[in-house]
């Protein structure tokens, strides 16, 4: 933001005293959209102002509210004669409105117990890289009536990775959470990020007037205008044509009993349009899935060889491995003979724990695998990646899901999505993308057992169709949060691909 910030001003179509008002004003007029009931009248505000430019922004929210006839008491951390310019010239203009208290103060909890009001956070934003004193989120109680608005991001929260900063190994430092965080151009990482959503309350991004093309970031928001630019052109299917033009995926199941996991694949690979879907399963399983399947064909896979016959027909064009595969050798052969194959493959599951075990496996993975783990499977496939990640977060900007899962797919050489509410998906050359099952999109239906499976197949049949390895992946996570926002309360994994029409249709495919 600093850069885009720096570009605009340097091309001499706005100040950053322009860009601080703009702030502000974007922060008044999400309270009011918020909260229509404050915009009714005047009541009382507490704003908390930093030592930087996000302080700045804090006494033009308190100026504008003040002009509108609130009672409003600010508090200041630090010394304002080393406040930044722009931010103190901001500071000199309230002067005129009223005094500016210091920080820390014995009176500010007092002021959390009387009966209603607004706290406005802007004591830190982008730029936090140190966890604050935990006595700090006591400064501004959690107390009934008040409601909490953080300007960019709520004080403790790395904007990077979406984690509280600590103050100490094993001491937690202080957050001061909030109802709603008002963010400027572009949402943050750590809007999305692990304990972000739940700290930033609703998130709403202020237009300040910067250039839309500049994004600041390579990594890729998932949402729908990303699928609508991206993938929805893709997904749609000429007016003429066959079945192999639109791809092959091949499914591959477990002995019997086993099948369900692969069944959902198989499906959901076929929903998104694949032109065929097979389901390759040993020849005991065959009647016990003969019974369930119908548009998906059946074969049988005695074992690798069979397998390896099987993928000399060149229209095959993707394959999934894992959900219901199982872990005894023959599988692990059935994995060697897909990978060597070099098909498009989405890994899942079973296979995902078959690698993990055997780091020889690791080695056949290439371009154009999919690794979709959980957060048990990542940290089985990458131990050190994981505990990284879970170390104390002590200097912002703290490690993230996305520089782990980053590293995992340069490391493997292709694409890993690691699945949670924050999905992250990177691809062997670097690219990224985040999606946020967060806020208004969030899918908590999502959590039973074999919605992995469907995505799994969602990403199979993209594939197939010829998606590329991260496009497949970011356009699958999309499409599968949809259709359990779509269907929402009592889903079960088996409504996912039949919902998955209806999605579509919405995003004019």
């Amino acid at each position: 933001m600093r850069a885009i910030e720096d570009i605009a001003i340097r091309a001499g179509g706005v100040t950053g005293r322009d860009l601080m008002e703009r702030a502000g004003q974007g922060v008044t007029a999400a309270i009011w959209r918020h909260w229509p009931a404050l915009a009714r009248g005047p009541q009382r505000a507490v704003v908390l102002c930093g030592p930087g430019n996000n302080g700045g922004d804090g006494f033009v929210v308190a100026r504008l509210l003040r002009q509108r006839g609130w009672m409003v008491d600010l508090y200041l951390l630090g010394d304002p004669a080393r406040l930044p310019p722009d931010a103190r010239a901001n500071h000199d203009l309230w002067l005129g409105l009223g005094p500016v208290l210091p920080m820390p103060c014995a009176q500010l909890p007092r002021l959390g117990q009387t009966e209603a009001g607004l706290l406005v956070d802007a004591l830190f934003g982008t730029g936090l890289t140190r966890g604050l004193a935990p006595e700090l989120a006591q400064i501004a109680p959690d107390q009934p009536g008040w409601h909490r608005v953080a300007v960019d991001v709520p004080s403790g929260l790395c904007a990077d990775s979406g984690r509280v900063l600590q103050v100490a190994p094993g001491r937690a430092g202080a957050v001061l959470r909030a109802d709603l965080t008002v963010s400027f151009h572009r949402a943050k990482l750590g809007h999305y990020l692990q304990d972000g959503p739940q700290i930033c309350g609703a998130l709403v991004v202020a237009d300040i007037g910067l250039d839309p093309a500049e994004t600041g970031q390579a990594v890729s928001l998932v949402d729908a205008d990303h699928l609508a630019r991206q993938a929805v052109p893709a997904l749609r299917k000429a007016a003429v044509g066959h079945k192999y033009v639109h791809g092959h995926a091949l499914v591959l199941s477990g002995g019997p009993g086993r099948g369900g996991a692969a069944r959902l694949a198989a499906r959901a690979a076929l929903r998104t349009g694949a032109g065929l879907v097979t389901l390759g399963c040993p020849p005991a399983a065959l009647a016990e899935n003969a019974a369930r399947l119908d548009a998906v064909m059946l074969r049988p896979v005695g074992d690798a060889a069979e397998l390896g016959d099987i993928l000399a027909d060149p229209r095959i064009s993707a394959l999934c491995l894992g959900p219901g595969l199982g872990l005894e050798d023959a599988a692990q052969e059935l994995l060697e003979t897909a990978l060597r194959s070099g098909r498009p493959i989405v890994l899942d599951a079973d296979a995902l724990t078959l690698i993990a075990r055997n780091p020889s496996l690791a080695g056949a993975l290439h371009p154009a695998c999919v690794l979709t783990p959980h957060g048990g499977e990542f940290a089985r496939l990458f131990p050190d990646l994981a505990a990284h990640l879970a170390a104390d977060a002590i200097v912002g900007p703290a490690v993230s899901r996305l520089d782990v899962v980053r590293q995992a797919a340069a490391r493997l050489g292709c694409t890993v999505l690691l699945k949670g509410a924050d999905t992250v998906i990177c691809g062997a050359a670097g690219q990224a993308a985040l999606h946020g099952a967060v806020y208004g999109n969030a899918a908590p239906w999502l959590a039973t057992a074999g919605s992995g499976d469907v995505l799994a197949g969602f990403v199979a049949g993209l594939l197939a169709r010829g998606f590329t390895g991260p496009e497949a992946a970011a356009t699958a996570v999309w499409l599968h949060a949809a259709c359990g926002r779509n269907f929402g309360p009592g889903l079960i994994a088996e409504d996912l691909p039949e919902e998955l029409p209806k999605v579509l249709r919405g995003l004019g495919v």
